[in-house]
Formats: structure tokens, C-alpha cells, sequence
């Protein structure tokens, strides 16, 4: 048996010490938004010359005052994407296509244009933060019926670590957040959760079988009985999202890295910050069957 509970200390202290730094990066650094929540427009390139790089690319364009120019590769060495502050429409793409014409010749395909207006963008992020906020909330309220109020306030505690540890290292990392991010953020949310209730429910059922056991031992007696379920679920959940990751193109790196994240913070959350917090609330038997009483 693995003595999980020996570095609850330990690892509530680091888990602390990440989430201030996670915070403090997000105040002073922030995100580095996408074109979904800023505004303007991508465009996807696609160049027959081979002598066309990222460089080159860039310093054409930031001669034409479009305001904060993103350029890089996207999937192989001749695709490229492309993102200007810039909201589209027909002139800006035609000064544009004209102006790389004149530099490279023709040599340059324009496979995509999206444009994402900045009423629009705002909207979309007010949306996503509703979305998130509103995840929580009920999985709060499940939790809340479903267990007693302590392994709520531990689950939910353990969500916010997976969420705003995510979001530090991406601000840390200065990837872009975009609709898809959001999307991941979600599908963390859920993640984290359904670990964090298969400990709980054992931890529940240990607490009415082993009156004479305190909690301090019963969550480390619950962690090892339900470790196996876990590692087959993370390690097959991190496979997938490795290849993903690896082999997925530039589009779903993003979403892959932030579900690579999000899985190894909820599984490390559901351990040492949602079952701590039942330690330190000092949960018993009595606790439970007061509940069941009420109920």
C-alpha cells in the first residue's frame, strides 16, 4: 500500500505555492486571447517556394500597418497561418495577396480567411466564462446531494486548482486561448470530478464500514483501493491525447496540451486536494450518519 497520506502536508503546500504563481501570472501576464475572443482575421497560407519562411512572411507584412501580426508554421514547412488585428474585408485581403504577389510572386496560395468581429469576440468570451462558471456551480449542487457538504467544498476546491493551474501554464506557456481551450476547460471540469467522486464514494462506504479508523488513514486505505481504476483511466486518457498532441496538426495542440494538463492535475487534485480537505474538516462516521439521519 502506497502512504498517500504521509505527504498531504508536502504536497497542499505546493499545491498552494502553484496556484499563487498560476494567479499572479494571469493578473500581471494575462492570456494571450485568439482571434475568437480578440477580434480580427486568420488567414491560411499555403506557399509553392520553398525559400518562403516564417521571417520573411512576417517582415512583409508588418510594413503594411495591420496592426499585431502573428505568423507561423502550420502543420508542414509550406503552410502557414496568419493573424492580423485587422478585421476582414475585401481590401485589406487584396493589398495583402497583392502585396505578397509583388514580394514572392505567385507563389502563394490563400487556402482560408476567417474574420471574428470584436463584438462578437467579446460575446463569445462572456460565453465561455458563463459556461465555465456555470459547470461548476452544478457540480457543486450534484456533489452537495450526493455526498455531505465537506467532500462538496473538496470537490470543488479540487476543480478550481485543475482550472486555474491550467489556465497559469498557458498564460506561463503564452499559448493562445481560443474556443477550443474552452472546450477543454470543460471536459477537465468533468474529468477531475468523476475521479474525485469514484475516491469519494469509497472513502463513504470505508467510513460506515471502519468506525475504529480515523479519517487521516481511511482516505489513504480508499486511494490505494481505487489507484488501479485510476492509472488504467489516466494512462489510456494520456495516450490518446499524446497522439493527439504529437500527430494532430497545430489546430488540436492546444486542446491535446490542455488536456494533458488538465488530466495529470485532476488526477494529482483528486489525491492530495479533495480527499486533504476531508482531513482537515476531520470527517468521521458520525458525519455521515448525521447526514443520513437529515436526509
Amino acid at each position: 500500500m502506497i502512504a498517500f497520506n504521509k505527504y498531504y502536508n508536502r504536497f497542499n503546500i505546493l499545491s498552494i505555492s502553484m496556484v499563487v504563481i498560476a494567479l499572479l501570472l494571469l493578473v500581471f501576464k494575462g492570456l494571450n486571447f485568439g482571434i475568437d475572443f480578440k477580434g480580427g482575421t486568420l488567414i491560411e497560407l499555403r506557399s509553392n517556394d520553398s525559400k518562403i519562411n516564417v521571417s520573411s512572411l512576417r517582415d512583409n507584412l508588418s510594413q503594411m500597418n495591420l496592426g499585431d501580426v502573428s505568423v507561423k508554421k502550420f502543420g508542414n514547412d509550406k503552410d502557414f497561418l496568419i493573424k492580423i488585428e485587422i478585421n476582414d474585408n475585401e481590401n485589406v485581403i487584396k493589398e495583402i495577396k497583392s502585396n505578397l504577389d509583388k514580394s514572392f510572386g505567385n507563389d502563394i496560395n490563400f487556402r482560408r480567411v476567417e474574420n471574428v468581429g470584436p463584438k462578437v469576440s467579446a460575446e463569445l468570451l462572456m460565453s465561455g466564462i458563463i459556461a465555465i462558471s456555470v459547470a461548476l456551480i452544478l457540480m457543486l449542487i450534484y456533489i452537495w446531494i450526493r455526498f455531505e457538504w465537506q467532500f462538496s467544498l473538496g470537490a470543488i476546491l479540487a476543480l478550481f486548482h485543475d482550472v486555474i493551474l491550467t489556465l497559469g501554464l498557458f498564460s506561463l506557456l503564452g499559448m493562445e486561448i481560443n474556443l477550443s481551450i474552452i472546450a477543454a476547460v470543460l471536459t477537465i471540469v468533468g474529468y477531475s470530478m468523476n475521479d474525485t467522486v469514484v475516491i469519494y464514494d469509497r472513502v463513504r462506504e470505508n467510513l460506515k464500514k471502519y468506525s475504529d479508523i480515523k479519517i487521516f488513514e481511511l482516505t489513504n486505505i480508499s486511494i490505494n483501493e481505487t489507484l488501479s481504476r485510476t492509472i488504467i483511466t489516466s494512462a489510456t486518457t494520456l495516450l490518446a491525447l499524446l497522439s493527439i498532441f504529437f500527430f494532430g496538426g497545430e489546430i488540436l495542440k492546444g486542446f491535446s496540451l490542455a488536456m494533458i494538463f488538465g488530466v495529470v492535475f485532476g488526477t494529482y487534485s483528486s489525491i492530495y486536494i479533495a480527499n486533504t480537505v476531508l482531513v482537515r474538516l476531520k470527517v468521521s462516521q458520525k458525519t455521515i450518519l448525521k447526514e443520513d439521519d437529515n436526509n
